[in-house]
């Protein structure tokens, strides 16, 4: 087997968060995000990567955010700002338009959607590293929402599992420039091992795709 085919059958991309309360005008977080989101065109990288994913045959797994639910962190004894704000919020809901996913992040056959994390991390108490290790996965491209908490959350609990990790710095937004940055620039180089721009990453997805077509 080739590396490019071995690497093919490793790698995941993770989409996190795709929310219509993130991505969507409308949604209770959008203009929160707006501003960095335009900056970098997210949508149309998110769209770039999950085109190019499918096309190559690269699995999807969806990490969202648990949706509010009515009582969520009213009895919890250490809620999270982060969480206290949510509540207060509801975000996510469940049930309303703002906790579904953006239709063009839709889930496919195949996708796998894992269970909905409580805070930053996507692995923390949930099923994120048993289906990925399951499904042979030790490569993790991430996108989605918010590069400083849940994108790094995850990446560098990903880190610390073992699994090689990617950001795409384009395909991702925060509420600020410096969020961002510290996201990028200085977070990022300590725990990703790879930190790229969407045409990077479509045009290594590509690369995957040939090497499949190269066997059939």
């Amino acid at each position: 087997m080739s590396t490019e085919q071995n690497e093919r059958g490793q790698t995941a991309l993770l989409l996190v968060d795709p929310y219509n309360d993130f991505l969507s005008p409308g949604g209770k977080l959008y203009l929160t995000f707006k501003e960095v989101a335009e900056s970098v065109d997210l949508l149309t990288h998110l769209r770039e990567i999950v085109g190019a994913a499918r096309q190559a045959n690269i699995p999807i797994f969806f990490v969202p955010h648990h949706r509010w639910d009515p009582g969520d962190y009213t009895t919890w004894k250490y809620p999270s700002p982060t969480q206290l704000a949510s509540m207060k919020r509801e975000t996510f809901a469940r049930g309303s338009w703002g906790g579904e996913f953006h239709p063009d992040f839709s889930v496919q056959k195949g996708d796998i959607v894992i269970k909905e994390h409580w805070a930053q991390s996507g692995f923390a108490n949930t099923d994120l590293d048993q289906q990925l290790k399951q499904h042979g996965i030790q490569r993790l491209v991430l996108i989605g929402l918010i590069a400083n908490t849940c994108i790094e959350s995850t990446g560098r609990f990903g880190m610390e599992l073992g699994y090689h990790v990617t950001l795409v710095k384009d395909a991702t937004a925060a509420a600020s420039q410096e969020a961002m940055h510290s996201a990028h620039e200085i977070n990022g180089p300590t725990f990703a091992h790879a930190i790229l721009t969407t045409s990077e990453v479509v045009a290594h997805f590509r690369s995957l795709e040939k090497s499949k077509s190269f066997t059939t």
